[in-house]
């Protein structure tokens, strides 16, 4: 939100709308990007970003994020615009967005931190490969094989034709220009690097393209209000299907929580008012909600658009607001601008995005330190390649609930002899039926001659399996009429 006393003064209104300028060139072609990496029109890519600016920018939440379409997205938007059309998008955004809004409203904000960061690592990684894997192909002009692993094993095949093909090679040299142009552009004076990088890459590419005669493949721009079809009850009615309500759900999650980790990266960055996580989960699902009834692409809060914002200077919610007025004022009077971007270029946008999202950097560390968060890491990225992106998620998540249950469940035990020959067994710690196997195996190999006496009074937890387990133990050595054993509790 933003104060009256902030808009009176010169200084902050002056600073933030500058800020904004700089948000909206690097917005412009992710937006672009975005969307026809999903297989949807350019437009709708500018429609989630002028909402995640007019909308999503004016609720509460963080006052520094910027919304929009993500990276973070595509491969899931792609696959339900694939299995369900184009029409089925709205309701499914639609639906995860009301979603996103009860969960918030029912304080479920602040759990979405619990998520274990080697899955939200290992989701973005796997989804940074499969951007890079499927761009790849957009860069040369061809077309991307159905599957991942088909993508995978097409990459010899899509070498030769960039080599063969003069088309395709020029196409993808408009492409790898763009990701030097990224990868060099940090490195430059500062002064130089106050224009964004991605707006560069793009006009470069653009005039390479124009002043060479080149005729690479460009965006087909119509203008915002023929891409924007509400949708109709027919498309509602595919609600029902299960493998829609998965595609939701999927939603739901991911674009909360990239939105949540992006917000505390935008914590520490600036020294602000502090994300309210409720309050952003809100805003987002209300932005969805709308993006869903205009049909256009999800939206998540962006990491690299909103470290943008901070790093110019923003320090209100003017400069997100106001970046959504320019994409406004450019998709309403500008819209020819959008079609003459090579498709190349901005497919060498994402192949850099989708490389930024790959934890490369901090695996190293993790496995020296937290080997079992680095598999935890490596196994969801893998799985989201191998299988699908809802799939992989799932394992993740499932696997952090095992790791951590398996960590919490140490149990210990002790045997001490007492005068006459009987021996007392102490069990302490969190006996689970993790632990179980374990458990009787060190049971039975006490001496089978000697009365025992089990003593469960210094365990924290004892399940029901493994109480149960126990109980049967003892009884079995009581049966058999051999030394008795007792148990304390």
């Amino acid at each position: 939100m933003i104060s009256a006393k902030e808009l009176k003064n010169p200084h902050v209104v002056r600073r933030d709308l500058l800020a904004s300028l700089v948000v909206f060139l690097v917005a412009l072609p992710m937006c672009v990007g975005v969307a026809v990496a999903s297989g949807a029109p350019a437009e709708l890519g500018l429609v989630t970003g002028i909402v995640g600016g007019l909308v999503v920018g004016f609720l509460p939440g963080s006052r520094l994020q910027v919304s929009g379409p993500t990276a973070g997205l595509t491969v899931l938007v792609y696959e339900a615009i694939t299995e369900f059309g184009l029409g089925t998008l709205g309701p499914i955004v639609l639906a995860a967005g009301l979603l996103q809004v009860v969960l918030g409203l029912a304080r479920f904000g602040r759990w979405f931190r619990a998520i274990s960061v080697s899955v939200v690592q290992g989701m973005l990684g796997g989804i940074g490969l499969i951007i890079v894997l499927g761009q790849m192909y957009a860069m040369a002009d061809a077309e991307q094989p159905g599957s991942n692993l088909a993508t995978l094993a097409g990459l010899p095949g899509l070498a030769v034709e960039i080599v063969t093909n003069r088309e395709a090679m020029t196409a993808f040299g408009l492409g790898a220009g763009t990701v030097a142009v990224l990868l060099v552009w940090p490195k430059l004076p500062a002064a130089v690097r106050l224009v964004p990088a991605p707006l560069v890459a793009v006009v470069l590419a653009t005039s390479v393209a124009s002043l060479a005669g080149l005729r690479p493949a460009v965006a087909d721009v119509n203008g915002l209000l023929q891409a924007i079809t509400p949708p109709g009850g027919a498309e509602f009615a595919r609600l029902a299907d299960v493998a829609v309500i998965g595609t939701v759900l999927a939603i739901a999650l991911i674009s909360s929580a990239e939105s949540l980790f992006s917000a505390a990266v935008v914590d520490r960055m600036q020294d602000g008012p502090r994300t309210d996580y409720d309050k952003e989960l809100v805003a987002q699902g209300v932005g969805n909600t709308l993006c869903g009834a205009l049909g256009a692409l999800p939206m998540a809060a962006v990491i690299v658009r909103s470290t943008t914002n901070v790093q110019a200077g923003a320090t209100t919610a003017l400069s997100r607001i106001a970046h959504g007025l320019w994409l406004l004022l450019l998709a309403a009077l500008l819209p020819a601008v959008v079609g003459i971007i090579p498709l190349a270029a901005l497919a060498g946008i994402l192949v850099h995005a989708g490389c930024k999202l790959v934890p490369a950097k901090e695996f190293g560390p993790l496995w020296r330190e937290h080997r079992g968060e680095a598999v935890l890491l490596a196994v969801t990225a893998i799985a989201i390649v191998v299988t699908s992106l809802f799939e992989g998620v799932v394992l993740g998540l499932l696997l952090a609930v095992v790791k951590s249950a398996w960590e919490t469940s140490h149990v210990q035990l002790t045997t001490h002899e007492l005068t006459g020959g009987r021996v007392v067994v102490t069990l302490t710690g969190n006996a689970t039926f993790l632990r179980l196997p374990r458990i009787l195996e060190q049971l039975e190999r006490l001496p089978q001659d000697q009365p025992m006496e089990l003593d469960l009074t210094g365990l924290r937890h004892l399940d029901h399996a493994c109480r149960v387990a126990l109980e049967n133990w003892a009884s079995r050595h009581n049966n058999a009429e051999i030394a008795p054993v007792t148990i304390r509790r």
